[in-house]
């Protein structure tokens, strides 16, 4: 049958058919009858089985056939579902406040601290001052911060002001 636990269900099964037909032997050899029922009740499960095949809801180890630990196969490095809408929270409220800046400030902001380009690299693809463009970026994030505090709610705990640094 090749599973040692489907086997022992149709010999089991074959013994009690047996019990409940005792009146149905005819004499003659009582082990080739008793053995008889156990190999039809193994080829009812065979067909059983071909009929209703069943898959385990885990995964089976290769190796001892054995179902997996759902631990083992279901882990995943993908973020929660919680953790996820919180950072679309975050970009849009980034989002949010990057539009209300000058088209000036705005690119400054990008180029410098999402494209991560340098200030003189901003200075000569803008084609200002590198003094204009530290103040610029400088200004852009008073901005952004003041902006920011009103999506506080959303922003770790480490990048939160506290209620005193606000007052001051």
């Amino acid at each position: 049958m090749g599973d040692e636990d489907q086997a022992e269900d149709a010999t089991q099964n074959a013994f009690i058919s047996a019990y409940k037909n005792l009146s149905s032997f005819r004499g003659g050899s009582f082990k080739a009858w008793v053995m008889r029922m156990v190999t039809n009740s193994c080829y009812d499960e065979l067909r059983r089985k071909q009929r209703h095949p069943t898959t385990p809801l885990e995964p089976v180890n290769e190796e001892d056939g054995e179902e997996m630990d759902s631990s083992e196969w279901l882990a995943s490095d993908d973020p929660s579902p919680e953790t996820t809408m919180e950072q679309a929270e975050i970009e849009h409220a980034i989002e949010h406040c990057l539009q209300r800046l000058s088209p000036d400030f705005r690119t400054v902001v990008v180029l410098v601290d999402v494209q991560g380009m340098d200030y003189e690299e901003v200075s000569r693809s803008v084609g200002s001052p590198l003094g204009t463009i530290k103040s610029r970026l400088a200004r852009a994030r008073l901005h952004l911060r003041d902006c920011l505090r009103g999506f506080e709610e959303l922003l770790p705990a480490e990048f939160r002001l506290d209620s005193e640094a606000r007052h001051e």
